[in-house]
């Protein structure tokens, strides 16, 4: 399928274009004014806001181009014409949300880092506006091989933020998680290679156009799918993460687990579901199963936890698991369920992790048992930190609510014991959380003497946090008309596909 080499309404191009290249060009400005590089990012990352806000003004959810719903802002054009690869971007709802998710806790991540000092910091800095780049890409990508490259390129930057300022065994967790990381993607690929082999062009139009048979289907789905399960991750695919997680600085961490996880999830409803129909169809109960049965061992196993940036390591597995189910359901609340909660996650466990980083700085651990008491000395903190201790729960009128409710009824309408089961997270969820806060929190002042309240650049990361678990959850319909269209056009291109006989 070809489409012009510019297609400007209703959203421009130029703005996809500047979305996905000005972080890049902020990052290498970091390198060459290095004193002032915290300051360069989280200006960068400000605009990089502002632009989406305005993305966000154009962008029309009731517009459609006749291709892929209502994407807009594409750019179709030449880029390695001996492989046919083309420079082929644009925006549906799908993807905006993604992009806003990216581009709007960037700042706030930034910001974390505030109170702390890098040894090359400019190299930091750079790496995480590459990060920022790379993560865009994947999300605007329309052909298959510049997605491919933007999703290795996500990759590099979060490898060495890990491995040059990570914790203790970083060299060894770093290349547990090269490793993994790297089989999926090379599984992918040979996907990719195949299919383009067969439909003659990495187009997503006319990869979506493919009518392939089922065992076809079924080994595409599989080597896709475990790229998606590692990055996510899912069982038994997950044994990079905790370690990862835990060793990564917390800056690093918010990435991976606010941001870049959401790439498998996003790239399933993008490119397994309206590809591989059939496949996903035969085998959509293992894929559940290894989800909620994820939700239940990682929320076990985050219960007996006594470090707390480790807890939130494995309740992040507990969450993405449930949401990977919701998407397995193959119905429109699915669907939209799994995007509310996966901008719900990515903005909990950005506080999470920050408060984790208030712990570090104050008291250089994070180990429960060294904490308590802390309400006493730190009210506002407490406070900040109670709200989203609660949304992490998925308490009513906090922005997980919604979302989970939705998936559990969208699995209930699959099978009434895979909501049972799945459904086990809200308990197990509130039993980790309400405990962690209770030991750091609550109790008499041991070991935390002088802990003082946040500081105004703290307050400006926990307090956009605790706004957004309000307004999200209060009024998730943002979401929901953002993605209504793209979501309709994802099932109706399943449909299509299912309606045909092999």
């Amino acid at each position: 399928m070809q489409t012009p080499d510019t297609i400007t309404l209703p959203l421009t191009g130029m703005i996809t274009v500047a979305l996905l290249a000005f972080p890049f060009i902020s990052g290498l400005l970091c390198l060459f004014i290095p004193k002032q590089a915290k300051q360069v990012a989280l200006v960068s990352t400000l605009i990089q806001a502002l632009l989406t806000a305005y993305a966000i003004f154009l962008f029309d959810i009731n517009y459609r181009s006749g291709f892929l719903a209502n994407m807009q802002g594409m750019v179709d054009l030449p880029w390695i014409t001996q492989l046919g690869v083309r420079f082929f971007v644009g925006l549906d709802g799908i993807s905006m949300l993604m992009v806003i998710l990216t581009n709007f806790l960037l700042p706030l991540i930034v910001l974390s880092t505030w109170n702390r000092e890098f040894k090359q910091s400019s190299l930091f800095y750079f790496l995480m506006l590459f990060m920022q780049s790379a993560l865009v890409g994947v999300f605007v990508s329309l052909d298959v091989f510049l997605y491919y490259i933007f999703w290795e390129l996500a990759l590099i930057p979060i490898y060495f933020i890990v491995l040059i300022w990570g914790g203790e065994n970083r060299i060894r967790i770093t290349f547990k998680f090269f490793i993994y990381t790297l089989s999926g993607s090379l599984l992918m690929l040979a996907a990719i290679i195949w299919l383009y082999l067969q439909a003659g062009s990495f187009s997503i139009g006319d990869l979506y156009s493919l009518n392939l048979d089922l065992s076809s289907q079924r080994w595409i789905f599989w080597a896709f799918f475990a790229a998606y399960a590692i990055k996510i991750p899912l069982l038994p695919f997950h044994s990079w993460q905790p370690d990862t997680y835990t060793t990564a600085p917390n800056a690093g961490a918010m990435l991976l687990s606010g941001i870049m996880l959401k790439m498998g999830i996003y790239s399933i409803l993008r490119w397994i579901l309206p590809i591989t129909p059939h496949a996903v169809l035969a085998y959509a109960d293992v894929a559940i199963i290894m989800a909620i049965v994820g939700v239940v061992y990682a929320s076990w196993i985050a219960i007996g936890q006594k470090d707390f940036k480790r807890m939130i390591a494995w309740s992040s597995i507990a969450h993405v698991g449930l949401i990977t189910a919701g998407v397995f359901t193959m119905t429109q609340v699915g669907f939209q369920a799994a995007l509310v909660q996966m901008v719900a996650h990515g903005v909990n466990v950005i506080g999470l992790f920050f408060v984790a980083e208030i712990f570090l700085n104050r008291l250089n651990t994070t180990q429960m048992e060294n904490l308590g008491g802390i309400r006493q000395l730190a009210p506002v903190f407490a406070s900040t930190f109670l709200i989203i201790t609660f949304a992490s729960a998925a308490l009513p009128l906090t922005n997980s609510f919604i979302g989970e409710f939705l998936l559990l009824n969208a699995l209930y309408e699959t099978s009434y014991w895979y909501a049972a089961i799945g459904g086990l997270t809200v308990i197990l969820g509130a039993v980790y959380m309400l405990r962690a806060y209770k030991a750091t929190m609550l109790g008499d002042v041991q070991h935390v003497a002088g802990f003082p309240d946040l500081s105004l650049s703290e307050k400006m990361v926990l307090f956009p946090v605790v706004a957004l678990i309000v307004v999200l959850g209060v009024y998730p319909q943002f979401i929901f008309n953002l993605t209504d269209e793209s979501v309709k056009f994802l099932l109706f291109q399943i449909d299509q596909h299912l309606a045909t006989t092999h």
